[in-house]
This record gives structure tokens, C-alpha cells and sequence, in this order.
């Protein structure tokens, strides 16, 4: 079921990202005050990848890789091949933990897969509604990205 509910998320990301073709590269990147992580499309995109990297990539699977930084992602294509690495990183996981019950060491303490999957995908969805603000700040229309569509 899990994998199931990771391609709701995957479909939701998909239309997201499909309306940030429609933004002008000049606003995908550009900051916007009073939002976090550099306060850009692009910046809360990379930020979202490195969460799941961080989680999921360092903490479960205990990989070691360089995170993915902002200057990485140009445009909307790159985010796209940011986010496929992040889709095996999640297929590993599945792989890994089939129980996803089972307890992961982490900074903070022993916690479930399912709670790590649970913390990562909630705050892809978070910054996901930060990004359509941001773009409604430089006048374009956002589209309805729920998995509920």
C-alpha cells in the first residue's frame, strides 16, 4: 500500500511540475520574500530533495552522497532528474523496509520507516502549496496539485 500512496505523490508532483513549465525562467528562480530555503520555485524544489535525501538517502539507507545543491537546478527539466534520483532512492527504501514498522536510528531517536515516510512526503506537499504562493505573488494562476484533483 505504501508504494501505492508514493504514486499518488509522484502523480501530484507530476502536475506541479508540469505547471512550472508554464513559468517564466526568470520567476522559477527568483526569490520572493518571506519564504524560507532561498524563497524561490526552484530553491523549495532542491530543498524538497534534499529532505528526501537526507531522510531517506543518509538516515535509513545510511548512503553517502553529496546533496543536491541549488545551482544544480536550472530549470524545470533538471528538477525532474533531481526528483527521478529521489524516486529510487524511495524504491531502495521500499526494498529495504518491508516492514514499515520497522524501527530506524536516528539523530532524534528510534522511529518507523512509515514515520519517515510519512514526515518526507508532508513536507513535500508543505512547500508544494509554498510554491504555488509564490507564484500566485508573481501573478500566474496556480493549478489544483491534491491527489484529489
Amino acid at each position: 500500500m505504501i508504494t501505492q500512496q508514493y504514486e499518488m505523490v509522484k502523480g501530484s508532483r507530476q502536475v506541479l511540475l508540469a505547471y512550472c513549465d508554464s513559468l517564466s525562467d526568470m520567476h522559477f528562480t527568483a526569490p520572493c520574500a518571506g519564504f524560507g530555503h532561498g524563497g524561490s520555485i526552484r530553491n523549495l524544489l532542491v530543498h524538497t530533495c534534499t529532505t528526501y535525501q537526507a531522510w531517506i538517502g543518509k538516515r535509513a539507507l545510511q548512503l553517502d552522497f553529496p546533496y543536491a545543491a541549488f545551482h544544480d537546478v536550472q530549470n524545470v527539466d533538471d528538477a525532474r532528474q533531481l526528483f527521478a534520483s529521489i524516486d529510487q532512492l524511495l524504491e531502495a527504501f521500499f526494498t529495504r523496509f518491508l516492514d514499515m514498522h520497522e524501527l530506524v536510528n536516528v539523530p532524534q531517536g528510534p522511529t518507523s520507516a512509515l514515520q519517515l515516510f510519512t514526515h518526507v512526503t508532508t513536507h513535500e506537499f508543505h512547500h508544494k502549496g509554498q510554491i504555488l504562493s509564490i507564484s500566485r505573488h508573481f501573478g500566474y494562476t496556480p493549478v489544483d496539485t491534491d491527489i484529489m484533483r
